[in-house]
C-alpha cells in the first residue's frame, strides 16, 4: 500500500530542501544560467510553479486540464518553455511566493482526490501518489540544475527512492518515445541507496542487470548527467541500450548533458 501522507511529506521535504539554495539569493543571482541551455534560475523555478499548478488542475479540474491540454497540443515542443520564459519574467520574491502557495495547494488538492482515481497527465494518466511522485521527481531534478548552477553539491537522501522508482518503471515508456518496442523480459536493477541499504528491482535471475549507486542511476534517468560520467554497470545488451534512453519524465525526450560537463 502506497503511502501518500509519507510521499508528500517527501515532497515538502524536497521543496523546502531546493528553498534553501534559492530564498538566500539576491534578485540578481535569479538570473544566473543554469546547465538546462536558456534557463537560469528563474526558468526553474518559474517551472516548477507552473507545473504544480497545472497538477493542481489536473487533480480539481479534468475539464479545465483536458482545456489546457487542448491548447498545448499545437506547440508540444515549445508550451513548456514559454511557460518558464513568462514565468521568469515574474520578481523573484514574487515568484518565491507563488511556488510556495502551489505546492502547498497540490498537496491539498492530492489529498481530497478519491482513492483509485486516475488523474490526466501529458503521459499516461496516473494515481494520486503517482502524482507526486512525479513532482518529488522532477523537483529534485531542477533543484539539481540550480545547485549545479550554484556550485552546490547536494547530500543525497532516501527519497531518491521515489525519483530511482519512477526510473526503473518508466523503462518502457522510455523505449516509446524513442519509437522503440521494450524487451519483453524484466530488467534486474541493484542500486545502492545513501545509507548503503541495497534498493532492489525485478527479478535476482533476470538476465539484463543495472547496478551501481541511486544518485548516479537518478542523474541518469532525469538526464543531470551523461552516462559516460556516471559509476553505472550493466549486464546485457538490452540493459546498457535502455540506459541509453532512459528517462523519468513524461515529454519529449531531451539533450540531456555533455559528458565531461561537470568534471
Amino acid at each position: 500500500m502506497v503511502d501518500l501522507d509519507a510521499l508528500l511529506g517527501d515532497f515538502e521535504a524536497e521543496c523546502a530542501d531546493l528553498e534553501l539554495l534559492v530564498a538566500p539569493l539576491a534578485s540578481a543571482d535569479w538570473s544566473t544560467p543554469t546547465p538546462a541551455a536558456g534557463w537560469n534560475i528563474s526558468h526553474q523555478i518559474g517551472h516548477l510553479a507552473w507545473t504544480d499548478e497545472v497538477a493542481i488542475l489536473a487533480a480539481a479540474d479534468g475539464s479545465g486540464f483536458a482545456h489546457l491540454l487542448a491548447e498545448a497540443a499545437p506547440k508540444a515542443l515549445t508550451f513548456v518553455d514559454e511557460a518558464a520564459e513568462a514565468a521568469a519574467t515574474t520578481p523573484p520574491p514574487e515568484l518565491l511566493d507563488r511556488w510556495r502557495r502551489g505546492r502547498t495547494t497540490l498537496a491539498t488538492a492530492l489529498r481530497a482526490v478519491p482513492a483509485g482515481t486516475k488523474l490526466p497527465w501529458f503521459g499516461p494518466p496516473m494515481s494520486a501518489a503517482s502524482m507526486i511522485s512525479a513532482r518529488i521527481m522532477e523537483t529534485w531534478a531542477h533543484g539539481q540544475d540550480v545547485a549545479d548552477a550554484l556550485g552546490v553539491t547536494r547530500t543525497p537522501t532516501a527519497r531518491l527512492r521515489t525519483v530511482a522508482h519512477l526510473g526503473v518503471r518508466t523503462r518502457n515508456f522510455a523505449y516509446s518515445v524513442h519509437g522503440k518496442t521494450a524487451p519483453a523480459e524484466e530488467f534486474r536493477v541493484e542500486l545502492t541507496a545513501p545509507d548503503s541499504a541495497l534498493w532492489t528491482w525485478g527479478p535476482e535471475d533476470a538476465a539484463q542487470r543495472v547496478s551501481g549507486s541511486a544518485l548516479d542511476f537518478c542523474l541518469l534517468a532525469t538526464q543531470r548527467r551523461h552516462r559516460d560520467d556516471l559509476a553505472l554497470e550493466t549486464v546485457g545488451a538490452d540493459a546498457a541500450d535502455w540506459l541509453a534512453i532512459a528517462q523519468a519524465f513524461a515529454g519529449n525526450t531531451g539533450e540531456g548533458r555533455t559528458a565531461g560537463q561537470f568534471a
